[in-house]
Order: C-alpha cells, then sequence, then structure tokens
C-alpha cells in the first residue's frame, strides 16, 4: 500500500510540475504581445497642427504599413478617426529590430484626404516604446509612430 501512495503522489509531482512548466512556458512565449498604434492626420507630415484655428480632421481609411527593411510586413486601414492599430506576435518580431529597422509608413497620398495636398510623397515614421501594461495573462508592448515624415517628394 505505501509504495501505491509513493507512486501516486510522485505521478502527482511530475503532472504538477508538468503543468506549470507549460503555464510558464505559454506565459513566456505569449506574454509580451508587440501592439502598435497611433492616429494619422490629415495634414502636410500627418501630424496634428498645434495651435490651428481649426482641430486638424483625421486621415480616414488611410493604408498604414509596417515596413521592415524596406519590406511590407503589416498592413491596415484607418478608421474614421484616423486611428490604426497593429498587433505582431512576439515569435515573429524581436522588439529590438522594430526600433531599429522598421517604420510606420502611410501609403495613400495625402491629396486623398485633402486635394490641396501633395499626391506624392508617403508618410513615414519609426517607432518608439510608449509603455508595457499587463492585460490578463499578457503582458503589452505598446509601441506608436515617432512624427511622421513626408518622404519621396
Amino acid at each position: 500500500m505505501a509504495i501505491k501512495s509513493m507512486l501516486l503522489v510522485a505521478l502527482l509531482v511530475v503532472v504538477l510540475a508538468a503543468s506549470q512548466a507549460e503555464a510558464q512556458l505559454l506565459s513566456g512565449l505569449l506574454g509580451s504581445l508587440l501592439n502598435i498604434g497611433g492616429t494619422v492626420f490629415c495634414s502636410a507630415n500627418g501630424n496634428a497642427i498645434t495651435n490651428a484655428t481649426t482641430p486638424t480632421p483625421p486621415f480616414a481609411n488611410a493604408l498604414v504599413q509596417l515596413s521592415c527593411g524596406g519590406n511590407v510586413m503589416s498592413t491596415t486601414l484607418t478608421n474614421g478617426a484616423g486611428v490604426f492599430n497593429i498587433v505582431l506576435n512576439p515569435l515573429q518580431f524581436l522588439l529590438s529590430n522594430l526600433l531599429s529597422g522598421c517604420n510606420i509608413v502611410v501609403a495613400s497620398p495625402l491629396s486623398s484626404c485633402n486635394s490641396s495636398l501633395s499626391s506624392t510623397g508617403i508618410l513615414q515614421a519609426p517607432l518608439q516604446i510608449l509603455g508595457t501594461v499587463v492585460r490578463g495573462l499578457f503582458n503589452v508592448v505598446n509601441l506608436a509612430p515617432a512624427a511622421f515624415q513626408l518622404i519621396g517628394i
């Protein structure tokens, strides 16, 4: 009887250890999502114009891309308020690579939101870290574009 009890205890220890290891592995793999978000405005540089007499309108339905080393890694559209959001799998992207070699690119021409703005060039901005928050089981690293610049006009 003692041997059966010892085997049962040993089996329970193995099962608990395995489930804890699996939970730690999942937490490590899935625990740090990468969230890139921001707002694109309909202005000559895609940023809000400070001290303007009228608010800078948003750039709705703009094609926003995450570009790394000249390759488009993800795309999305801004909503009616000019807001975009891209969530990345941390198993496919390293934070250090995103910060050093990736940009947010607005591929839609500015003239599509205001005909008096440029129809050539693209808005581009490097990424910056805003901070990290905990959402349930996940750590979420929030990134945003730094100031946009009009490139290629």
